[in-house]
C-alpha cells in the first residue's frame, strides 16, 4: 500500500517535470549553502584544533594589550608593554619550564632591487625550536632552522621564498633588512597561514636592529609536565599583577592557555557559521513557499483525478498521504541536488584556497550526519509545505471533483 502512495507521488512529479525542477531551485540553493558553509566551517575548526594539539596544552601565551608589532615609523610599543623584566618574573613562577620571548616588527625587506614590507620575528633559536618541535608546520622545507650562534641569518616562510618577490629566494641568498645584510639559511614548510609570509631571525639581532633592548612583543610560556597549566597561569597573573602594580581590571597584559584560545576561536567561528546558515535558511523558506504553490496548482489540475480515486474507494487519508509524500519528495530531491552542489562548492573553495592563496587550514569536513540531516530536513520542509494543499485535496467531495472542468 505504501509503495502505491510513492508510485502516485512520483507520477505526479514526472508529469510536471519543468515545474518540479523550478520548484526545487529554492530548496537546493538553501541546502547547498548550508552544506558548504557547515562543512567548510567544521573543516576550518578541525584544522585549527589540530594545530593547537600539535602546539600542546602545556603552553601559555603572554601578550601586551598595547599591541605587539613595532612598525617602521615607531620606535617602540605604546602604553605599558611587556618587558624582559616581566619575563624574569614569569620564569620565577613555580611550574614554568622556560619562556620563548618574541619581538615583532613590520620591516622593509630588499631583495635584488625589490622592496616589500613584511613581518619579522625575533626569537631565541634554541628555545623556539624546542617549544615548537612537535608542530608539523615548524619544519624546514629546505636548509635548516636557526641555531644558537647564528647572527645575521634568517629563516623565511614558503610564501616569501616563492611568491613575495619577482625572483625566488633560495637558501644562501641574501636580503637587506634595516640596512643590514642577512643570509637565508632555511625555508619553512608551507603551512597555509601568516607564517608563510614571515621572517625569523635571532632575537638579539632583532633588538640590535630596532635598538630595543627591553620590549617583548609576546611570549610563549612552556609549563612543566607535572603542573596544571591553568594553575600556573593563575600564579603568573598574580606575580605580574604584583610586579606591575596592576589588578584584573587595570591589567595591561593578557595571558591565555591553548584551550582559551581554541575556545575563543571556536565561539567566533560558530557565531559566524550560524549567521550564514540562518541567511541560507531564508532560501529554504522561499523554497518551501514554492512547493506550497506548486502543490496547490497540482491539486487544482488533478481535481478530477482526485474525484475518480475517491469514487473507487480511496479514503481521505489516502489522498492526504499521496500529496504529502509528493511534496516531501520534491523537497528531498531538491535537498539531494543541493547536498551534491554544496559538497562541490566546498571542495572547490578548498582547492582554490590552497592552490591560489596558499591557505592550508581551509579543509572540508563532510560527515554522513551532515548529509543525512540535510536530506531529512529538506524532506520535512517539503512535507510541511504540502500540508495545506494536501488537506484541501483530501476534503474534496467526489461528486464535486468529478464535475470539475
Amino acid at each position: 500500500m505504501i509503495s502505491d502512495y510513492f508510485v502516485f507521488a512520483l507520477k505526479g512529479i514526472r508529469q510536471r517535470g519543468t515545474r518540479s525542477w523550478l520548484t526545487m531551485i529554492g530548496i537546493f540553493i538553501g541546502i547547498a549553502a548550508v552544506v558548504s558553509l557547515i562543512s567548510l566551517g567544521q573543516g576550518l575548526e578541525n584544522s585549527i584544533t589540530s594545530q593547537f594539539e600539535e602546539l600542546g596544552s602545556d603552553k601559555l601565551t603572554l601578550l601586551g594589550k598595547a599591541g605587539s608589532i613595532i612598525s617602521p615609523a615607531a620606535s617602540s610599543l605604546s602604553g605599558n608593554p611587556i618587558t624582559v623584566d616581566d619575563i624574569r618574573i614569569v620564569e620565577g613562577v613555580e611550574g614554568v619550564d622556560y619562556v620563548v620571548q618574541m619581538l615583532m616588527s613590520s620591516s622593509d625587506i630588499n631583495y635584488r632591487g625589490e622592496s616589500k614590507n613584511l613581518l619579522v620575528y625575533g626569537l631565541p633559536p634554541e628555545e623556539s625550536n624546542l617549544a615548537y618541535s612537535g608542530m608539523s608546520s615548524w619544519v624546514a622545507e629546505s636548509g635548516r632552522m636557526l641555531e644558537d650562534g647564528d647572527r645575521y641569518k634568517i629563516f623565511i616562510g614558503e610564501g616569501i621564498a616563492y611568491e613575495s618577490f619577482e625572483r625566488d629566494l633560495k637558501v644562501r641568498d641574501r636580503v637587506e633588512i634595516r640596512d643590514r645584510d642577512f643570509r637565508v639559511v632555511g625555508i619553512l614548510n608551507k603551512v597555509g597561514g601568516p607564517d608563510d609570509y614571515s621572517i625569523y631571525l635571532p632575537i638579539d639581532i632583532m633588538r640590535e636592529l630596532l635598538d630595543e633592548p627591553e620590549i617583548v612583543s609576546m611570549a610563549t610560556i612552556v609549563v612543566r609536565g607535572d603542573f596544571d597549566p591553568d594553575e600556573v597561569s593563575l600564579g603568573i597573573e598574580e606575580a605580574l599583577y604584583d610586579f606591575r602594580n596592576e589588578d584584573e581590571e587595570s591589567a595591561s597584559f593578557s595571558l591565555s592557555t591553548s584551550g582559551d584560545l581554541l575556545e575563543a576561536i571556536g565561539d567566533i567561528l560558530g557565531i559566524v557559521q550560524w549567521i550564514l546558515v540562518g541567511i541560507a535558511g531564508i532560501s529554504l523558506l522561499v523554497g518551501g513557499v514554492g512547493i506550497m504553490n506548486t502543490m496547490y496548482t497540482s491539486v487544482v489540475e488533478r481535481t478530477k483525478d482526485i474525484g475518480i480515486m475517491k469514487a473507487v474507494g480511496a479514503r481521505d487519508s489516502d489522498i492526504l498521504t499521496i500529496f504529502l509524500i509528493e511534496s516531501g519528495l520534491l523537497g528531498l530531491f531538491g535537498g539531494a541536488i543541493g547536498a551534491l552542489i554544496g559538497v562541490g562548492i566546498s571542495k572547490g573553495v578548498e582547492f582554490i584556497a590552497y592552490k591560489e592563496l596558499g591557505i592550508d587550514l581551509l579543509k572540508v569536513s563532510i560527515n554522513p550526519e551532515l548529509i543525512g540531516g540535510a536530506l531529512l530536513f529538506s524532506f520535512v520542509v517539503g512535507s510541511i509545505s504540502g500540508i495545506f494543499p494536501a488537506r484541501q485535496a483530501a476534503k474534496m467531495r467526489p461528486v464535486d471533483a468529478l464535475r470539475y472542468e
